[in-house]
């Protein structure tokens, strides 16, 4: 009987064991593709702005025995290389900066960029280009350079492939452009509306724009981003109910400006 009860227990440690794999911080052990696409809102680039450095993930740090240096300034900063993208797995959980991975959102994982940085990234293979924040580190794998979220890689059409050959580019103050239209010189309050790497959807966002409103619509061209506002608005009021239509209309990145 003792040797009976014996093998019971061993036999339950044994199933509980297997039951409660440990797959670290992870609540699943390999990563895997959402269960729905993201939304037209999903889709839209991020939008460049200026942005102090994070106070964690940019000091130099060593990974599976590999030191890594991270730049002081992304200023001029290109590279070519694969890009491989993470989804699920990592969803909910903490990026190198500290803040919450959203596999909906455009963000990306770069080893040596400062956090956070904007980057545009263009895939080679199609020449189709999404602008997204880095905020986080990675991939650890020798012959890739950046780990996209799944939305970015969604609308880079690489998700059939899983890696594909990109170009980045990083998007700073210093890489200003001259502006697509003459810049108003009157100051005041602006609605940021819109930012996008594609000028015709820029253009047309401007055009569905100014049909709604009174007020004049501008298209400027910060490096390869073309950014839609609107203005000036005196009143800080109408201001403010604009700004709460447009982000319900689908752009909820709006935000105020003053010039």
């Amino acid at each position: 009987m003792l040797n009976m009860n014996y093998i019971v227990l061993l036999f339950l440690i044994i199933v509980i064991s297997g039951c409660s794999a440990n797959y670290g911080r992870y609540q699943q052990k390999h990563d895997s593709t959402p269960t729905r696409k993201p939304t037209a809102v999903e889709l839209q680039d991020a939008v460049p702005r200026t942005e102090v450095k994070s106070r964690g993930g940019n000091r130099h740090y060593t990974v599976r025995g590999k030191y890594y240096k991270v730049l002081q300034s992304a200023e001029g900063f290109t590279e070519v290389g694969e890009a491989s993208w993470y989804g699920k797995k990592f969803h909910g959980h903490l990026t190198s900066n500290g803040e919450i991975y959203n596999m909906y959102g455009m963000s990306a994982a770069h080893k040596n960029l400062p956090l956070p940085t904007y980057v545009k990234v263009t895939n080679l293979a199609n020449d189709k280009s999404v602008i997204v924040r880095v905020n986080d580190r990675g991939p650890f794998h020798q012959d890739r350079i950046i780990d996209l979220s799944y939305s970015a890689a969604y609308k880079l059409d690489m998700l059939k492939t899983g890696t594909t050959k990109v170009q980045i580019q990083a998007i700073t103050e210093q890489t200003v452009s001259p502006p697509l239209v003459k810049k108003s010189n009157i100051k005041g309050n602006y609605i940021q509306v819109f930012a996008t790497s594609n000028e015709d959807v820029a253009k047309k966002t401007s055009q569905a724009i100014s049909s709604l409103y009174k007020y004049p619509t501008e298209i400027m061209r910060i490096s390869q981003l073309y950014k839609v506002k609107v203005g000036p608005i005196e009143d800080s009021q109408e201001l403010q109910s604009i700004l709460e239509q447009l982000k319900s209309q689908g752009y909820p990145e709006a935000f105020r400006v003053i010039f």
